[in-house]
């Protein structure tokens, strides 16, 4: 089983992984990593698991990384398999060395888990499919509220810290290496004028009125699993990026990627809104799961936290688009500033219906 970049046959018998391998695919469309769906015969029966090659470029220490994969799994599983649970934490597979990482001879770093049985989605299709996904997310930062320590390593230092996001956006806008800043005037000028906004968060922390606690960082539907037959969330999957933070961040990314009427490359954006119907959705599955642990300012900002992660996502695409497209993986020309186009277009949609997005979640109090 080979793919154009990698031997998968090879890689994954590095692993402890059960019969014979009888099929492998790409799986996903992400922007980092490198996964695919790999499919063992055992005792006539076959078996799903993913083999996934951490993009070390962007997770500079993948031992740590994976120090945290464990010691999350490890937390959730004793709350998550109890009797009459219906959640399923991640199950890792372990290389042969009885590590959680293969390292290659390429310098790739390679690890695997049982493939989670479900359905996922891009776009919420209706209001219960963005509650059951709001919720789950709510119940995973509880359930990991009493975290002990030692404190988790931070896998990607200052991944939703806004202020550094914005200086090395003005960065490179002034060095522009690859020649594209003229065509993204308008989109830089969206950018400056929005600039006081991107420190809010980060003050409110520096005061003492955010807690840091344990976050996803990156809480959106495709990183969901539902179960087929209930149709109702039942794992999360993606953990690279769970480390410590704030719990606005996966708030916002819920109203960000959730909400939007359009993909997140859309070019038409007059498709491109807010929809107030959705995001009531995930304000009652979020708060349903969330708010025992939640303070008054963390309640307060949820709508302001939809519209900064929206405004700071919009603003890496923009970042990347001028610096020549090193980080986020594109599948055309241009596909970043489109990205971007959209994010911004969002935060304007945002922007409209504030007010009453704020009124919805003081009704929930």
């Amino acid at each position: 089983m080979q793919t154009a970049e990698f031997d998968i046959k090879k890689v994954s018998r590095n692993f402890q992984m059960p019969g014979r391998l009888v099929k492998a695919r790409r799986l996903g469309y992400g922007h980092i990593n490198d996964t695919f769906l790999l499919i063992f015969e055992r005792n006539k029966s076959l078996l799903r698991l993913v083999l996934q090659r951490i993009n070390h470029h962007v997770f500079k220490n993948p031992v740590a990384l994976m120090a945290n994969f464990e010691r999350i799994l490890t937390h959730l599983h004793a709350i998550w398999s109890k009797p009459g649970s219906f959640l399923k934490p991640l199950e890792l597979i372990p290389a042969r060395n009885g590590k959680p990482l293969h390292h290659d001879d390429d310098g790739n770093y390679w690890r695997s888990y049982l493939y989670v049985d479900g359905t996922s989605y891009g776009l919420p299709d209706k209001g219960s499919i963005a509650k059951s996904a709001a919720n789950i997310f709510g119940r995973f930062q509880c359930d990991l509220s009493d975290f002990p320590s030692p404190r988790l390593n931070e896998t990607i230092p200052d991944f939703h810290n806004t202020v550094k996001r914005f200086k090395y956006f003005e960065k490179v806008c002034e060095k522009d290496p690859a020649n594209r800043a003229s065509s993204a005037k308008r989109e830089i000028a969206f950018a400056l004028q929005r600039k006081t906004s991107a420190s809010v968060l980060i003050d409110l922390q520096k005061k003492g009125e955010l807690p840091e606690r344990i976050v996803h960082n990156d809480a959106k539907l495709n990183n969901v699993i539902f179960d087929r037959k209930i149709n109702h969330a039942v794992s999360i999957v993606d953990l690279d990026t769970v480390m410590p933070g704030l719990v606005l961040y996966d708030v916002g990314d819920l109203i960000r990627t959730m909400t939007c009427t359009a993909d997140e490359d859309e070019r038409n954006l007059s498709k491109v809104s807010m929809c107030m119907s959705l995001f009531k959705s995930i304000a009652m599955g979020y708060l349903s799961s969330a708010s025992g642990f939640l303070t008054k300012c963390e309640r307060e900002h949820l709508v302001f936290s939809g519209k900064l992660i929206t405004f700071e996502i919009g603003l890496r695409f923009l970042t990347d688009y001028i610096n020549g497209d090193t980080y986020f993986r594109i599948h055309r020309p241009d596909q970043n500033l489109d990205r971007c186009r959209c994010q911004f277009k969002l935060v304007e949609s945002i922007e409209t219906q504030e007010k009453n997005m704020r009124k919805f979640v003081d009704s929930l109090a």
